[in-house]
């Protein structure tokens, strides 16, 4: 898109040769902008980059280039791994994250629990049975406790509820 009174755009002015009016190059390499160039030529070259151009529809055009133009500056940060790398630490960012929040998700179950009220059982009879039956339910095989929620619909009746259904206790 150079003509006389325009610049030449960045890759042909890297590359010192004349913009023509139908540079591929001209209409995502400004020149006002060289370094953006200078890094995708370092990466794959000036002719690759023509090619990949050119045979890439017109309105994709200016996705592929912003995308090579960070797979470049990626490959120059870290020329082993380049975008690769940058992909597994955020992978791997996300899982720590994740780790981060079930413990955190788990540490507020527990407080929720502590903060439930305690049952007043009747008479002693009864308060033994009951304790007995909540014992064997938050066993588990390895012989860890499990939290539960608990519903006393009668003094000798327990029935063990989904944690995840506790709003259904309320409404």
């Amino acid at each position: 898109m150079a003509g006389s009174s325009s610049p030449p755009c960045a890759s042909c002015k890297l590359l010192r040769r004349r913009c023509a009016k139908d540079c591929i190059f001209a209409p995502y390499f400004p020149s006002h902008d060289p370094h953006k160039f200078a890094i995708v030529h370092k990466v794959f070259g000036a002719s690759n980059v023509s090619k990949m151009l050119q045979e890439i529809p017109v309105d994709q055009r200016a996705d592929a280039v912003s995308s090579l133009v960070y797979e470049a500056s990626a490959r120059a940060r870290d020329p082993v791994y380049g975008c690769v790398g940058a992909i597994s630490y955020l992978q791997n960012q996300v899982s720590e994250l994740q780790m981060q929040l079930s413990v955190a998700q788990a540490e507020l179950f527990c407080i929720q629990m502590q903060q439930q009220e305690p049952v007043i059982f009747p008479n002693q009879d009864q308060d033994h049975e009951v304790k007995s039956s909540l014992d064997l339910a938050t066993n588990n095989s390895s012989g860890n406790q499990i939290p539960h929620y608990y519903n006393f619909t009668s003094s000798s009746n327990v029935t063990i509820q989904d944690p995840l259904k506790r709003e259904s206790l309320w409404t």
